[in-house]
């Protein structure tokens, strides 16, 4: 059976689609989605066949299996895999990782060295591994390239969540919340359609289209990217937000959340970009007495009758812009419920979008944490948010994404505290237009901004808030920048706090008088946002270096303390990290990422860190002041997660 004509194959490992093809195991259609990925995307020409669900993962691996006459390893069994040291010293890690050729067992007496591979008929790195590993014999098994992958980064790496999509149970997971084999691929016809139409050039990017805006002669020839595409809904958003008081930058929140989940799932980009172009307007038309996000309309029958009403309203306003479907399908179904009671189709599962799906999740997120005036009428931290939709996993949300969602946004958010590299910076400006930009680059550059519109309200927020800069136009109304300034330099918290005057007065006087109270810099407006984030994480950081590092606090629930350690010792981070649990404090002892000691009550060293490693709940606390004095621990981090994880594994065996 010959492969398709609009089918172009790229590169040698493609082949394998053609052998299926042949050996009738998929169709002309899977064929040529495979290979239609595997051109837009690059990567194994295997997982362009899992992507698009041509095939499932055991009868690929059978395929292979036969084909190179020898044995398939699962990615569930590869995930399960208790790999001893002496196993991995077999293989040194570059090697390894060069090849992806993951050992998996060793028999000193037969001197048998059995790794896994996606090529186990490599004959060159084969014979290499054998001289390099002393052993009679190699046995190569065949498995999936991103197992493998995975595998190595768990082995060699320490990374205990490697396998966190890939193992069969997630993958399940995984394939009920997509149906990637229904992305819209475009053939070499519709592909010359579209050339062919100037209005629809840059809107096809590959296989599928972003969106569908119509464009003025002068634009038509422009190339827009599906990035300079978002940027520009993210602009114009963001400014037809500036009046909605609490809920200022709100569909922007959405949109990064939505970007960030649909990343972490592991969707294609075109289909990321067009749940996140949903999440951009998912309010268009509703900004009204109430916020319609999918917990409100399922728990509140005011909002469910608003919601009926205006669910249509982006649609029906942005309908001669063509937006791509799965665009209009996230804002369309985003208040579905997932046990099916929900509107206006009653979906249930994966029946709903995944964009809606996501949408669901995000906005509610956003809502939660931005808004005082949701259900709670408060602000929630990221990890009281996530428990919120924990509660309604199932009912309204998609199971599987609140898990993987907490773990996305949680974790985040407790990485950025360890490593000291979330900063906030306050905006004092009454112009919403000139802060607007302003905001949203600092917020890519990874600042917590805050926005006040008068000295007043900044001075409330800085004494009971605090802020890790402050970026003030002297003209406030009222009273100005300048007695904001001098009345923060009478407090505690306002001492040291660095101070940028960012204003468009010019006058020489007003410069002098800043310096005069101390300001950290004067910058005349307009200023390029780009240059002026880097700035501020510069004269952030350099307080800190001062002042010294500020301590973290937080629950064991918002990251495990495996994934901690993993972070302390990759950030190369001095200090104490204090465990407390109902009955017992301990420590563990961190110097430049490495661990030179742990305590835990009568346990010390190695033992009271194997201890540690088992605690589920509980709360920490970074002291980074703290000096260890002497080092009782050699092993490196990344060995005693490994023995830590393996001792847990032996316990549950038991």
């Amino acid at each position: 059976m010959p492969p398709p004509r609009n089918a172009t194959v790229t590169s040698g490992f493609a082949k394998l689609a053609e052998r299926l093809l042949e050996a009738g195991k998929i169709d002309n259609a899977q064929y040529e989605a495979a290979v239609t990925q595997h051109n837009s995307f690059g990567g194994r020409i295997e997982e362009a066949l899992l992507e698009v669900q041509a095939i499932s993962e055991p009868e690929l691996l059978k395929f292979l299996a036969a084909h190179y006459r020898t044995r398939f390893v699962s990615t569930e069994k590869l995930s399960k895999a208790d790999i001893d040291r002496l196993t991995l010293d077999k293989v040194p890690r570059k090697f390894a990782e060069q090849h992806q050729i993951m050992p998996v067992l060793y028999d000193p007496d037969s001197q048998v060295l059995s790794v896994v591979t996606p090529d186990p008929d490599n004959v060159e790195p084969m014979r290499e591994l054998q001289l390099v590993s002393q052993v009679k014999e190699i046995r190569a098994f065949v498995a999936r390239p991103a197992a493998v992958k995975a595998a190595l980064a768990k082995g060699y790496g320490g990374d205990i969540h490697a396998f966190g999509v890939l193992d069969r149970s997630a993958h399940e997971q995984f394939k009920s919340m997509l149906n990637v084999y229904e992305r819209n691929l475009i053939s070499d016809e519709e592909m010359a359609r579209s050339l062919a139409d100037t209005n629809t050039r840059e809107r096809n990017l590959s296989g599928d289209a972003l969106a569908k805006a119509p464009a003025s002669k002068a634009a038509a020839s422009t190339a827009a990217s599906a990035e300079s595409y978002l940027e520009v809904l993210n602009v114009l958003v963001s400014l037809l937000e500036n009046s909605r008081n609490e809920l200022r930058g709100h569909s922007g929140h959405v949109a990064r959340i939505a970007k960030k989940l649909c990343e972490r799932v592991g969707i294609a980009k075109v289909e990321v970009a067009a749940i996140t172009a949903a999440a951009y307007l998912h309010d268009i038309g509703k900004m009204g007495a109430y916020h319609l996000t999918s917990l409100n309309v399922a728990e509140y029958e005011g909002h469910r009758v608003a919601a009926e009403k205006a669910y249509q309203t982006p649609k029906r306003l942005l309908e001669s812009c063509g937006l791509a479907d799965a665009t209009l399908a996230a804002m369309e179904s985003m208040y579905e419920r997932y046990d099916g009671k929900g509107f206006p189709g009653a979906a249930s599962g994966k029946d709903i979008p995944l964009g809606g799906r996501v949408l669901a999740l995000a906005d509610t997120y956003a809502d939660l944490t931005q808004n005082p005036r949701n259900p709670f009428r408060k602000t929630l931290r990221p990890l009281e948010a996530c428990e919120v939709l924990a509660k309604h996993k199932g009912t309204i949300f998609d199971p599987n994404l609140v898990d993987l969602f907490r773990l996305a946004m949680t974790g985040d958010d407790v990485r950025g505290r360890l490593l000291g590299d979330r900063h906030t910076a306050l905006l004092v400006d009454p112009d919403p237009e000139e802060t607007t930009v302003l905001e949203l680059r600092l917020i890519q550059q990874g600042f917590i901004v805050k926005i006040c519109r008068s000295a007043e309200q900044a001075a409330k927020l800085l004494e009971s808030e605090g802020a890790d800069v402050v970026v003030s136009e002297i003209n406030l109304g009222g009273q100005d920048g300048f007695a904001l300034l001098a009345e923060a330099r009478k407090h505690e918290w306002g001492k040291e706090l660095p101070w940028i005057v960012l204003t468009a007065r010019q006058g020489r006087d007003d410069a002098l008088r800043a310096y005069s109270l101390g300001v950290t810099d004067y910058i005349s407006k307009p200023v390029n946002p780009d240059v002026l984030g880097p700035k501020l994480k510069q004269i952030v950081e350099q307080r800190l270096t001062k002042s010294g590092p500020r301590g973290v606090s937080g629950n064991l629930s918002e990251m495990a303390l495996p994934d901690i350690v993993q972070v302390l010792w990759h950030g190369r981070k001095t200090g104490s990290l204090r465990i407390r649990t109902k009955n017992d404090t301990g420590e563990i002892h961190f110097v430049d990422g490495n661990i030179w000691n742990a305590l835990w009550g009568r346990l010390r060293g190695e033992e009271a860190f194997y201890v540690m490693l088992t605690i589920a709940e509980g709360d920490f606390a970074l002291s980074p002041a703290f000096r260890a004095p002497t080092r009782v621990v050699e092993p490196s981090p990344e060995q005693l997660l490994l023995e830590g994880m393996r001792r847990m594994d032996e316990g549950q065996k038991g």
